[in-house]
């Protein structure tokens, strides 16, 4: 199998591994006030892991596809912040 699968992979498994503990820590404390302040700091590990195993996906293909596609590619990362604002 291919290492930069497997390091997705590897990087979805530890994000699923966080949100799981963080909803035993939500029960745990048993307070929305606390639950509130745990989801917050939750809140930066989504992106974080979203933007990680992109990266990771674009390097595997970096000698895979041309530098058209690529270039079509950055271009729709350019959408995601501008449509943030509807």
């Amino acid at each position: 199998m291919d290492k930069v699968v497997l390091g997705m992979a590897a990087l979805r498994f530890l994000s699923a591994s966080i949100e799981f503990t963080v909803a035993i820590l939500i029960l745990y404390f048993g307070r929305v006030e606390t639950a509130v302040k745990i989801n917050a700091v939750l809140a930066m590990v989504g992106p974080t892991v979203l933007i990680s195993v992109t990266a990771l996906g674009l390097v595997g293909l970096a000698g895979k596809v041309s530098p058209v596609d690529a270039l079509h590619r950055h271009r729709g990362w350019l959408y995601i912040p501008g449509l943030r604002h509807l």
